[in-house]
């Protein structure tokens, strides 16, 4: 359980030194979203799922070597644990933060 914990609190801290470069991309994204609103619906939901499951693929494979580490270090289950949660996060904001963008494409 302490493993939890710890591991929420350095999300928590990593969040706080961020925010200052994410509310610029929110407020990109919202302007974004509000310009295509009414477009938003007409992109696939397999694209944005095609979107979320190649950047969580790369997502696990990179982000142990960007802590200068490597899978095979990965010896607990809260370490998949929370390879797998962050490689989903990357998934799932990259899909987010593409919808808009894929929203603008042309029609076919």
């Amino acid at each position: 359980m302490y493993e939890i914990w710890l591991a929420m609190n350095i999300v928590y801290e990593i969040a706080l030194d961020l925010w200052p470069a994410l509310l610029p991309l929110l407020l990109v994204w919202l302007a974004l979203l509000l310009i295509n609103r009414q477009r938003l619906g007409k992109v696939a939901p397999s694209t944005l799922l095609a979107v979320a499951a190649l950047v969580g693929v790369v997502a696990v494979l990179a982000l142990p070597s960007l802590t200068k580490s490597s899978l095979a270090d990965m010896g607990d289950w809260v370490d998949w644990a929370f390879l797998l949660a962050m490689a989903a996060g990357f998934g799932v904001a990259a899909a987010a933060l593409l919808w808009p963008v894929l929203a603008m494409r042309p029609s076919r």
